[in-house]
């Protein structure tokens, strides 16, 4: 079963059916001006970020379809160091589903992977850095060590410097990305990263998957490190369900 929720679109098509990809990157469409960064995290009913270290035991095929539209969607993706190590990142790939809304959007055939690393602590012989479709970049602080900026480069890496410190400033990175003429992001966790973009409050929205499973444990939350003073109020913008899986998007308010 697949059902829109219409929250915000009275006229939205509620019919229980299968959706096309083209009304998925209808429905997850970014903003037409400006620079937008969006989440996309899974969750257990229990609050777990991941199963066992990885995320996949909570997704789904729908999960991962919309995973793939908003990729699609994407000029890059932004990823903690962390997550590429587990979840054993590989470079994004064109889709032919895709080819012509890329085009007509004046995008590549593939959004960019960025990682964000402090120590560039990273493997440069894997598929992410010595072939992806477009160069991966790596975003890191002024203070970080110049044999491993080298060996990034030398991978064919594009290494930024978005920090005066060993780290990297959250909203320096996205203003960086943002200054490539990548205005589209996407960031798919970690939790640590997520949780820098949240206390930073340069978080735009939210597509949070909600798994129908109970996991207990002590696995991660969807983003974790520095709270917020104020806790920073989402509004629901859209909502679907296929199966007992929820997914959900929540837009900055």
């Amino acid at each position: 079963m697949r059902r829109l929720f219409p929250v915000t679109d009275p006229t939205a098509d509620t019919t229980d059916r299968e959706w096309g990809l083209d009304e998925l990157a209808d429905a997850y469409e970014y903003p037409a001006d400006g620079t937008w960064l969006r989440a996309n995290m899974v969750s257990s009913l229990d609050g777990a970020a991941q199963h066992e270290g990885r995320s996949q035991p909570l997704s789904s095929d729908m999960d991962m379809r919309i995973f793939g539209t908003l990729r699609a969607l994407a000029d890059v993706v932004v990823v903690g160091a962390q997550t590429v190590r587990q979840e054993g990142y590989r470079p994004a790939r064109s889709r032919d589903a895709f080819a012509g809304r890329r085009a007509a959007a004046g995008q590549g055939p593939a959004p960019a992977i960025a990682v964000v690393s402090a120590s560039l602590d990273l493997d440069f012989g894997l598929p992410l850095f010595t072939s992806p479709l477009v160069p991966t970049l790596v975003l890191t602080g002024a203070a970080a060590a110049p044999d491993r900026v080298a060996a990034a480069e030398k991978a064919g890496a594009e290494v930024i410097t978005a920090g005066d410190g060993p780290g990297v400033d959250p909203a320096r990175a996205v203003q960086a990305l943002a200054d490539r003429g990548l205005r589209r992001l996407l960031t798919e966790g970690g939790p640590r990263l997520l949780g820098q973009f949240v206390a930073a409050g340069v978080l735009d929205e939210l597509c949070l998957t909600v798994a129908p499973v109970l996991t207990a444990g002590d696995a991660q939350r969807i983003a974790g490190g520095p709270s917020r003073a104020v806790p920073e109020r989402f509004a629901l913008a859209a909502l679907l369900e296929e199966d007992g899986f929820l997914f959900t998007r929540y837009r900055r308010i």
